[in-house]
């Protein structure tokens, strides 16, 4: 049942994330209370994705090195600070189009190196082939992307020490709600 779950978790995100891209008539006929629906379709897809994962049974793939945590935590670091707006506000990410998107991808891609399980690799997974799905589908149907003016190096300095604090408030509060992600 958990798999079952998990997998349509993944494949409702896809669904509501693309919907616009892939049927952009549909989703303007729904006009202003589309944005509710696709909403409320993330929410779901969170929690089906929650409830999935949790409701799995082990079923091991791999066994991921110990070092490989410490990786994990400098890529999610990384991807914190990309997921920001330095994007937009800093110097360092400006010429990137879709650092957000590179910083999700980070994310699903770091935690693929730490777990070693099958629903974590269709977690992780499904996550990471939706996010390179969904640059292509925006590169498509907006080819005509320039960057905008960048920003400064304070702004970057700013975002960083503010990624640092955010990775230890989420690796607090991972550590309440599953395992920690500091080595002890």
């Amino acid at each position: 049942m958990g798999f079952v779950l998990l997998i349509l978790g993944v494949a409702l995100w896809w669904a509501a994330h693309l919907f616009q891209r892939v049927m952009p008539a549909q989703r303007a006929a729904m006009g202003s209370a589309g944005k509710g629906a696709v909403a409320l379709a993330l929410v779901v897809a969170i929690l089906l994705m929650i409830f999935g994962y949790r409701l799995t049974d082990t079923v091991f793939v791999w066994a991921p090195p110990s070092f490989m945590i410490h990786i994990n935590n400098l890529l999610v670091l990384i991807a914190i600070y990309m997921m920001s707006p330095a994007g937009t506000k800093g110097r360092l990410l400006n010429k990137l189009r879709h650092p957000m998107l590179g910083g999700f991808k980070l994310w699903a891609f770091a935690h693929l190196l730490v777990n070693g399980d099958l629903a974590s690799i269709i977690l992780f997974g499904g996550l990471l082939a939706w996010a390179v799905v969904e640059v292509i589908v925006i590169n498509k149907s907006e080819p005509g992307w320039t960057p905008g003016e960048p920003g400064t190096y304070g702004k970057d300095a700013m975002f960083f020490v503010a990624s640092v604090v955010l990775l230890g408030v989420i690796g607090y509060i991972h550590g309440l709600v599953g395992p920690s992600p500091f080595p002890s």
